[in-house]
This record gives structure tokens, C-alpha cells and sequence, in this order.
């Protein structure tokens, strides 16, 4: 971010670009965080905050890629400048697709609060959400400091929230077959956690993206993956 061109409007253009991405990125985080916090607290109020807040980031979104096409077509980047505003409008789609997940969330935790949700043993949805809030937070700080290093560590603990949510999965399955009555409950809980699954996949394929705008090749595609649920049939 340090290099200058001889047009300062194009370092501050840049700077517009990046300062909207991680207006949006910030957002983005502070509604997962609200989201998983108020699944807990079931404050009504505080959940409405998250569904209203995302056209918000809808708005951010709209602005880094108003900004990002404009300076593609004003000023023509080359090499690592092209490489860094395309990074950042891919960035910024997908901060904007994890406030539609905080929001998904948000409705089904509404929905939960109408039938009285209760824990049900070995399900616990806050822990997987925090840990997947410190992937989030860690990515934003790969992507301001350039840190492929810590772009990779994102990208591989991904794994770990695969793990959670395969062992989740079985768990809400074997209490709705236990009791019948819990089905709603468990369906919506199957989804909540599915949500913040793919909110970390989402995550993973930001620090690919920090990865490339750093290095300028493509992190390789084997990374680990521990999510069985598609594969598993109840007993």
C-alpha cells in the first residue's frame, strides 16, 4: 500500500478503495459478533439491530465496487495496482455475503426465541461461532498488514469449524430422533450452524484472496477439510 504514482489522485483513489473495504470488512464482523452473542442473550432488540443493519454492508459493497470499476477504467492498473483492486472488490462480495449469513442467522434465532429454545446437550452453537469470530478477525488483520503468514493460519483452521459442525450435526439429529417434538427446534439449529460453517469457508476464501494479492499466485487448493455432514446418514 506504500508505493506512490505520479498522480496522487491515484494513491487516494486507492486509499478510498481500501478505506471502504475495511469499513465493510469491520461491519461485516461486528454483525457476526452481534449475531452469535445475541443467539445466546436472545435480545430481541439487539437482533432486529443485526437484520436492519445489513443493508448497510448491502450499501459498503455497493460503494467499493463503484469505486474499484471506476479506477479500472480511469486509470488503467497494472500488475500489483490490477491485483489489488480486483482482490479488493472480490473482498468486499464476500464480506457482504457473511452479513447475509448474520442476518439468516438473526431470523432463525428470532424464530427459536417463538419455540422457547433450550440447550440441548453436546450442541454448543456459541462456542463454533466464536471461533469462527477470531478466524474473521484475524483475516481482516492478514489483509491490513499483508500477512500471508497468518492468511494461511486463517485459511487451515478452517478445519476446526468442520470438525464442530460434523459433530453438531449428529448431535441435533440423535436429540430430534430422540424427541420428536424438538424437530422444529433442531431443524432450525441445523441451519444456524450450517450458516456459520459456511461463514467460514467464506473466511478461508478471503485469505486466499490476501494469499494471492501478496505473493501474486494462487495458494494451493488442497486445503483441509473435516466437514462430513453431507455424507452421513442417522442412524
Amino acid at each position: 500500500m506504500e508505493t506512490k504514482h505520479i498522480l496522487s489522485s491515484f494513491d487516494d483513489d486507492l486509499k478510498k478503495l481500501n478505506d471502504n473495504l475495511l469499513k465493510l470488512s469491520n461491519g461485516a464482523l461486528n454483525n457476526f459478533d452481534s449475531c452469535i452473542n445475541n443467539f445466546g442473550t436472545q435480545d430481541i432488540v439487539e437482533i432486529e439491530k443485526v437484520i436492519n443493519g445489513d443493508k448497510i454492508l448491502d450499501e459498503l459493497d455497493d460503494k467499493v465496487q463503484k469505486i474499484g470499476f471506476e479506477i479500472i477504467a480511469l486509470r488503467a492498473p497494472q500488475a500489483a495496482d490490477l491485483r489489488r483492486v480486483i482482490v479488493a472488490l472480490k473482498i468486499a462480495t464476500i464480506f457482504e455475503r457473511i452479513g447475509d449469513y448474520s442476518r439468516n442467522i438473526s431470523n432463525r434465532t428470532k424464530l427459536l426465541i417463538d419455540l422457547k429454545y433450550s440447550d440441548l446437550p453436546g450442541v454448543n452453537i456459541g462456542k463454533m461461532g466464536q471461533k469462527t469470530l477470531t478466524m474473521i478477525e484475524d483475516v481482516i488483520e492478514s489483509y491490513r498488514n499483508e500477512d500471508d503468514k497468518l492468511a494461511v493460519k486463517v485459511r487451515n483452521s478452517d478445519v476446526k469449524i468442520d470438525k464442530m459442525h460434523t459433530q453438531y450435526y449428529l448431535e441435533i439429529v440423535a436429540s430430534m430422533q430422540r424427541n420428536k417434538k424438538l424437530a422444529p427446534t433442531g431443524a432450525h439449529l441445523l441451519f444456524i450452524a450450517k450458516n456459520i460453517e459456511r461463514v467460514a469457508d467464506y473466511v478461508t476464501d478471503i485469505a486466499e484472496q490476501v494469499y494471492f494479492l501478496v505473493n501474486g499466485k494462487v495458494l494451493s487448493d488442497e486445503r483441509p477439510k473435516a466437514d462430513e455432514s453431507s455424507f452421513i446418514i442417522p442412524d
